[in-house]
């Protein structure tokens, strides 16, 4: 019986989880980056207060102060405080990083046309992943959010499918006690 709870709370869990991400996917962008904001801040703190703590404890001890430390929290305080801005950051990355991995394959392309023949259509992944590169880099926000909505639905697709899955075979386990 345990087991089937389980199955129930991971349903109801990737049913809401993708519920928002469908519905609210450019907050759900945000949050993420808040989230991975708060795990820079909780190591942080926790090493920050082990080193006072050990301080305290032994005043003639005298570690160095763990500037890492110091430097997560205050990273994660600027991820928790601006997550718009790291978002837009990472996705002008993203779209640099696609644009210029695409100029590379078409270099590769073009300078394989000395020693053999390359069809037209091996061009077209380079200018796909060129065009993406360029919409991302124009549309930062937009793109970010309908990874997170596709996120969604996907999570959504396993969360009925989870419950579907449990109802049948605790229908057929109902079925083999009974007899």
């Amino acid at each position: 019986m345990k087991k089937i709870d389980n199955a129930i709370l991971r349903s109801a869990f990737a049913i809401i989880l993708g519920l928002v991400l469908v519905l609210w996917p450019g907050s759900a962008v945000q949050y993420l980056v808040v989230v991975i904001g708060v795990l820079f801040i909780v190591p942080g703190v926790i090493s920050l207060v082990g080193y006072f703590t050990a301080k305290s404890k032994s005043p003639d001890f005298s570690p160095s102060f763990p500037i890492e430390s110091a430097g997560s929290i205050l990273f994660g305080l600027w991820l928790v405080s601006m997550p718009t801005f790291f978002v837009n950051i990472l996705m002008y990355v993203l779209g640099v990083l696609l644009i210029l991995a695409a100029i590379q394959q078409i270099v590769s392309l073009s300078s394989a046309k000395k020693w053999t023949t390359v069809p037209v259509p091996y061009y077209i992944f380079p200018i796909l992943i060129l065009l993406c590169g360029i919409v991302i880099l124009a549309y930062p926000f937009t793109v970010a959010a309908s990874a997170f909505m596709f996120l969604g639905v996907v999570i959504l697709v396993y969360g009925a499918g989870e419950l579907f899955s449990w109802y049948r075979f605790a229908k057929q386990k109902d079925s083999i006690n009974k007899n």
